[in-house]
């Protein structure tokens, strides 16, 4: 049949050439990974729920995997020697400031929970390498701080924030303050001025990025406003949402959130498949990393893929494009607005999930913003009352041109509000801050659990909600009392501020930005013919500070201790054995100067004592007046001479009182006429 059938074709005359059609194997030209647990890391590609993940394989498509940029994971520490970080390791980048050297290899304790650093770093920077999974951004350098394995200060903190901040770029940190519902705690003096200093000199003066986890505390009605990390206006702050886009039950609200990304929700749903310790327990690979934990370094890797495509990225340009990019996606509970410059946000979800590609498109073709502008209020001192519910205090400010015409701005980007306030139980309070659009923040929500009674000392409120509005116009704070104890007490507003951090943007600027963002979306812009000019930054040497490791600590307890005991020792030994009399007697004569003596004076009496004996009282008379013969000649020899001079004469008990001290007498007088001669102004 098949002979007959080309038989019949190279006979026809209109047939030129004919060939049997076979079929062919081929494939799309997307990425593969041989990694065993690549196809469970969901978050990564989602196969069960289409869009439920950060959408990545398109932008690694196009060659955009970190590729020059180093993130450090601030933790307890990174096993950098197992197969998935390995290849990625950055030594120069790392540090272990528990024990003090340069090595951040995590140590076993006792319930094998040192993994967590290990963890987060195989979510960023995972090597493709067929061993377990692949990182979000597997191109990247990845660097471990060891901080959180041993006492942990301020100053070591600070350390921490600013360690290597010319290698590093991005600083994730999966920690902070106990999420218990009813601390107030955040970075103390130095880890303040730390962060400050890293996004202004960090990254050749582009500013160095921290990323930090929202926290776990929603099973307790913890709000991460009361966390000082993620309360920071320096910070990258990330909340969790399950699988599903549902906030899980450890999630917590907060008005200062920036967005979300995805991580482990209840029991039935899929937890974050990463890189492990193989420590005690641990196996290399896990697929039960969990928490807000698990989502801040996802972010972290996003940030990497931006940097790699648009290197003088500055950290307010993180923060816009993340504002400008992250999804909205439908969920009744979610309670989203949008505010006056048109952007979504939500409590839960800050202003949506993140996207890589949205994200890494809208750096490709990102302009800086303008130099960050600021204005803070004057401090208010007026001791207020706050009311009993259903009663409200009611602050209110009225920021007019004139206030925000030195600073220049014109659109907002973080809100603060600082406050003072004195309540026997502070979780009963709300505040709720409202900006000149009507955009509502709840920026100090109830706490249950917080029956604290030493109320808020300086503590500042932020939140991101009124992000590109017009800064012109009048703030509102309401403070609410919603305790519920038929014996409770008033509050007191001690203290309060309003300040507000921006740019020179106009309203009209945040639009046309927003179009530009939304025209690059389909992909056209990136590619490596398409580039903006960068500049290259400025050459900042990284600056050690100096901090006490915990052994310097331990002795100067010591020293301290011994310093006590010593002046114990010592007080008693004055109080129960007292020394010799010591009597201080100041020679005087009948000079207008009264007490006081001069030096010439002094001389002759070491020249009548050295004539005279030591006489008992009976012949004290005559000492008197061959002193006093001395003195007249003196007076003849230097009559220009005035006397200033005191001498000081020491008598032990049991001595005569004329007397003097005997030390170095026979070169003092061998100089007694020159002394004499000289002019007083001299002397």
């Amino acid at each position: 049949m098949r002979k007959s059938i080309n038989a019949l074709l190279a006979q026809h005359d209109r047939v030129r050439w004919h060939s049997e059609q076979k079929l062919l194997k081929r494939s799309k030209r997307s990425l593969h990974f041989n990694d065993p647990k690549y196809p469970f890391q969901w978050h990564l590609h989602n196969r069960r729920k289409q869009g439920m993940d950060i959408n990545v394989t398109g932008v690694w498509e196009r060659n955009v995997t970190g590729k020059g940029v180093t993130v450090v994971v601030v933790d307890d520490g990174v096993q950098y020697t197992i197969r998935d970080i390995q290849t990625n390791y950055s030594p120069e980048g790392s540090y272990d400031l528990n024990s003090n050297d340069d090595d951040p290899m995590p140590h076993p304790d006792e319930h094998s929970d040192n993994h967590h650093g290990t963890r987060c770093a195989g979510e960023i920077a995972a090597a493709p390498n067929n061993f377990c999974a692949v990182g979000v951004a597997f191109g990247s350098r990845i660097a471990g701080i060891r901080v959180l394995d041993g006492p942990l200060t301020d100053s070591i903190e600070a350390v921490a924030f600013n360690k290597h901040f010319q290698i590093n770029d991005i600083y994730s940190c999966s920690w902070g303050p106990d999420d218990d519902g009813k601390t107030v705690d955040g970075p103390h003096p130095l880890g303040k001025a730390a962060l400050q200093h890293g996004v202004m000199a960090g990254r050749r003066g582009f500013g160095s990025i921290f990323v930090v986890a929202s926290g776990n505390g929603g099973q307790y009605e913890d709000n991460c406003n009361y966390d000082g990390y993620a309360n920071s206006i320096y910070t990258v702050t990330i909340g969790a949402v399950d699988e599903e886009g549902h906030m899980p039950f450890y999630a917590e609200e907060c008005a200062s959130m920036l967005a979300v990304t995805f991580s482990s929700g209840d029991k039935m749903m899929r937890s974050i498949v990463t890189s492990d310790w193989d420590m005690q327990e641990g196996t290399g690979c896990t697929d039960g990393h969990t928490g807000t934990s698990a989502a801040a370094p996802l972010a972290a890797g996003m940030v990497a893929l931006m940097l790699q495509v648009r290197p003088c990225l500055t950290w307010r340009d993180v923060q816009h494009i993340i504002v400008f990019t992250a999804m909205r996606f439908d969920n009744l509970i979610a309670g989203w607005e949008v505010n006056g410059a048109g952007f979504s946000h939500s409590h839960q979800h800050g202003f949506g999930l993140l996207n890589a590609w949205r994200m890494v498109n809208a750096a490709k073709i990102w302009e800086s913003v303008p130099f960050l502008s600021s204005y803070a209020s004057p401090i208010e001192q007026e001791k207020k009352i706050i009311p009993l519910h259903p009663d409200k205090l009611e602050i209110t400010w009225n920021i007019t041109a004139d206030d925000l015409h030195l600073s220049g701005m014109r659109t907002l980007e973080h809100v603060a509000v600082t406050v003072t306030i004195s309540h026997p139980a502070r979780g009963a309070l709300e505040l709720t801050l409202h900006c000149p659009s009507g955009m509502s923040s709840l920026i100090g929500a109830k706490r249950l659990m917080d029956r604290d009674a030493s109320g808020f000392t300086d503590w500042m409120y932020s939140t991101v909600r009124c992000w590109g509005e017009r800064a012109q116009g009048i703030y509102k704070l309401i403070i609410r009392d919603l305790d519920t104890d038929p014996q409770r007490k008033n509050g007191f507003l001690n203290q309060w501020q309003l300040t507000l951090y921006g740019s020179s943007w106009s309203f009209e600027d945040v639009k046309e930005r927003q179009r530009a963002v939304e025209e690059a979306m389909s992909g056209k812009f990136l590619n490596d013919s398409f580039s903006l000019p960068c500049p290259p930054g400025l050459e900042i040497s990284d600056q050690e500070w100096n901090y006490m490791t915990p052994n310097t600590l331990k002795m100067l307890l010591l020293l301290g201790c011994f310093t006590i005991f010593w002046s114990i020792y010592y007080t008693l030994e004055v109080i129960f054995y007292p020394r010799k009399d010591v009597k201080f007697n100041l020679l005087y004569n009948n000079s207008p100067r009264g007490p006081y003596r001069t030096l010439c004076e002094v001389e002759a009496d070491k020249h009548a004592s050295e004539s005279i004996p030591l006489q008992s009282e009976a012949g004290e008379q005559q000492l008197s007046n061959n002193e006093e013969g001395n003195l007249i000649k003196m007076r003849e020899l230097s009559p220009s001479y005035n006397a200033q001079n005191v001498a000081l004469t020491l008598t032990e008990t049991g001595q005569s009182e004329g007397q003097l001290i005997p030390d170095r007498r026979d070169e003092q007088k061998e100089n007694t006429s020159l002394l004499c001669s000289f002019d007083n102004e001299t002397t």
